[in-house]
């Protein structure tokens, strides 16, 4: 088992699906996590969660559309801790699925921000901290849709591509100037509410949990990867 001991890791859209199970489970394997999300109640029962569990944890309610929230959040982990080992990206917000014609220009510009904007401005807030640590990784969570376009996923599709395109371009970038290394993993269908939004008639016991998929960026964080890495989660349970 990957052990994170000592580790700082940040985990974004940590209050619930996805980004909870993983800060528990990173939690779980050692590491301090830091757990941002626009729902402090939701943060604080991850976070009790993680303390029930043995584990250490520290919400930091940030809402991404916000880029001097960013800032403030990486001088905080600046101040206390120094560096950063570990980030994980996940939060995103789906718009409303629709032909390209009539995409909302207004849940478009949000779904802009705070998908790729926002990735960047992480990004750059957290590269100084990132480069502070002996062993630093960064993961983030796409879609397929990011790589094969459907119909009607387009805005949602249009924003994770562009969001995939920075973070390979910033592993290119830093893959030769140091330890720094990128992974950007596609969970696949998963049991969460996004999931829930996006296809309301599924079966959600037809589609692995969360927890399949924590299990597998723990592991990941383990293991030597090139940089920049990529891979599918495919287990269905």
């Amino acid at each position: 088992m990957t052990d994170l001991t000592g580790q700082v890791a940040l985990v974004t859209g940590a209050s619930r699906g996805i980004g909870a199970a993983i800060a528990e489970t990173l939690a779980g394997a050692g590491a301090h996590v830091v757990l941002t999300g626009r729902d402090t109640k939701a943060l604080e029962a991850v976070e009790q969660r993680i303390f029930e569990a043995g584990g250490s944890a520290t919400i930091a309610p940030v809402d991404l559309t916000d880029a001097d929230g960013i800032t403030r959040l990486a001088n905080a982990v600046a101040e206390r801790w120094k560096k950063l080992d570990v980030l994980i990206h996940c939060a995103a917000i789906l718009p409303e699925l629709m032909a390209v014609k009539d995409i909302d220009q207004t849940a478009f510009s949000k779904a802009l921000t705070v998908n790729v904007l926002a990735a960047q401005a992480l990004i750059a807030r957290f590269d100084p901290l990132l480069k502070a640590s002996a062993d630093p990784r960064l993961i983030y969570l796409t879609t397929s849709v990011a790589t094969a376009p459907r119909a009607y996923w387009g805005a949602y599709a249009a924003s994770k591509a562009a969001a995939e395109a920075l973070f390979e371009c910033y592993a290119q970038e830093t893959r030769n100037i140091g330890k720094l290394r990128v992974g950007i993993v596609d969970p696949g269908a998963t049991r969460t509410t996004m999931r829930a939004k996006a296809y309301p008639g599924e079966d959600p016991a037809s589609v692995k949990l969360p927890a399949v998929v924590a299990e597998r960026i723990l592991a990941l964080l383990g293991e030597q990867f090139a940089s920049p890495h990529r891979e599918r989660v495919n287990q269905t349970s």
